[in-house]
């Protein structure tokens, strides 16, 4: 066969590459039309089991603020409650890009305190992406990190770190606002990120801003025309008590975990738990 045949991509979802996802593989995959999943991680040993399920991203999301932290909200997660989570799924993971969340105040002040914020995590914990919250308001903070080299994933809609402004958690980018989402998006791709996501807006308008981009879109409760989904990985697992209206359950985590930690106690407390072959002789 000659040299100058190229090979098939390899897909990026449950893919074998044998080396870490790239922001060009993420590319290649928006051109050859692949949808992809993301996920949400936080430590090592889930990051371990996602990446071996072929998740072609993971993030450390400021969602760690609740589900790890036990906030209820994401505004007082820290730099330095996310670096070690950032460190250990980075150390879990061997395929997967893993993509950092620049937490509430740590990026909004300036271009210069962005670039501080994800050098840190770049070089002190290992991401190889980070994220950040909000439309043109960040252009500069998003051309500064890209400049230096480090890959952007952008969000709009739904901006969590907004929430106080927004007066709750309320569905983003409907009437006018739709325009000023999809004008957001568009500068932000020249601005040189290398993906959006899109949480909490209109089906029909993720679709458009899809359309218009391309740079992949990632939903979270944006309907089925992304180009990718993203979901915490608590909820799709059902931890979470009262999950959003866009989180599908494909597992009772919380269910089968009460039962074994019950099962555990009963016989420790009947005495049935160590028995002779978990005992040492």
């Amino acid at each position: 066969m000659s040299s100058s045949v190229t090979s098939r991509p390899t897909a990026l979802y449950g893919g074998q590459a044998g080396r870490r996802i790239t922001v060009r593989d993420i590319a290649a995959a928006k051109e050859r039309g692949e949808r992809w999943p993301m996920v949400t991680a936080y430590d090592a040993m889930t990051a371990r089991i996602f990446d071996e399920a072929g998740i072609p991203v993971l993030l450390v999301g400021d969602s760690a603020a609740m589900v790890v932290y036990g906030y209820d909200s994401t505004l007082p997660v820290s730099v330095d409650d996310l670096m070690p989570l950032t460190a250990a799924v980075v150390r879990g993971s061997s395929r997967a890009l893993v993509v950092a969340d620049l937490p509430f105040g740590s990026y909004q002040a300036s271009p210069q305190q962005a670039l501080e914020t994800a050098v840190r995590f770049m070089k002190e914990a290992g991401a190889h992406a980070v994220k950040l919250e909000g439309g043109r308001r960040v252009l500069p903070q998003v051309e500064a990190l890209v400049s230096a080299g480090i890959p952007v994933m952008a969000h709009l809609g739904l901006t969590p770190q907004s929430v106080n402004a927004f007066g709750g958690y309320r569905v983003q980018g409907r009437g006018q606002s739709g325009d000023e989402l999809m004008a957001d998006a568009k500068d932000l791709e020249a601005a040189g990120a290398f993906s959006v996501v899109l949480e909490c807006v209109p089906a029909d308008l993720a679709e458009r801003v899809t359309t218009s981009l391309s740079i992949p879109t990632i939903g979270i409760g944006a309907g089925p025309s992304t180009d990718a989904q993203v979901l915490v990985w608590q909820d799709l697992m059902g931890l979470t008590e009262r999950p959003a209206k866009f989180v599908k359950k494909y597992s009772n985590l919380a269910e089968e975990m009460d039962r074994a930690v019950r099962a555990f106690a009963d016989e420790v407390a009947g005495g049935a738990f160590p028995t002779p072959e978990h005992s040492y002789h």
